[in-house]
């Protein structure tokens, strides 16, 4: 049931610059999660490895469920305003099905393409819920209150309090993610390249928010 793809945003920081800037990030190992006898989720490993200056915690891992990324839709679209339009998230299925191998796929495929799309924008780099959501432990209503400075620690301090480190090198993500891809999933582990052409404001979205 684990089929994970890796997948790398390459941003040019300005035309004189000779340092590419990477962010690689995927969706994998879904796990059942139980809250009691009766009730279970799925979350999802999120990965990420990067040089971008807009993360200063360059390498991280976190759990997510799928309602967490709709409430990250939301709250990503509500700060962006009418200024872009964010991607779809996989639409939720009444019929979903904890032992359906292939509905998790597909759903893990589709939050997959959702981060890597929203990872393409200066403007949701520099929101802080992203950052709290692709990199600490917090809950959506912590990431809020977090991210409004009401809580008595900082964006970065939750950050870089994330207990999930895995991974210490890109070796080891590269490593792991090849370990666990079969032969019926080895094309997704070759990594997809995007080209985006950013301005000067790209530089400033990152710095202004010092993550």
């Amino acid at each position: 049931m684990r089929e994970e793809t890796t997948d790398q945003i390459e941003f040019s920081v300005s035309p004189a610059s000779s340092m590419q800037q990477l962010i690689s990030v995927w969706v994998r190992d879904p796990r059942i999660q139980k809250n009691d006898f009766w009730h279970a989720y799925i979350d999802y490993e999120i990965c990420l490895h990067t040089n971008s200056v807009c993360f200063t915690k360059k390498i991280s891992s976190v759990r997510r469920r799928y309602s967490e990324f709709v409430w990250l839709r939301q709250k990503l679209q509500a700060n962006a305003l009418l200024m872009i339009k964010l991607p779809d998230l996989p639409p939720k299925n009444p019929f979903f099905s904890l032992n359906n191998a292939q509905q998790i796929t597909d759903r893990m495929k589709g939050l997959q393409k959702f981060l890597e799309q929203i990872l393409q924008s200066p403007l949701l780099l520099s929101d802080s819920c992203l950052h709290l959501f692709l990199q600490s432990e917090l809950r959506v209503s912590r990431i809020e209150a977090c991210a409004a400075g009401k809580t008595s620690f900082s964006v970065a301090q939750a950050v870089q309090g994330n207990g999930l480190r895995r991974f210490h090198s890109e070796e080891d993500l590269q490593k792991d993610l090849c370990l666990s891809c079969d032969s019926d999933s080895d094309r997704y582990c070759n990594a997809a390249f995007w080209n985006v052409q950013t301005s000067g404001n790209k530089s400033h979205y990152c710095k202004s928010l010092q993550i």
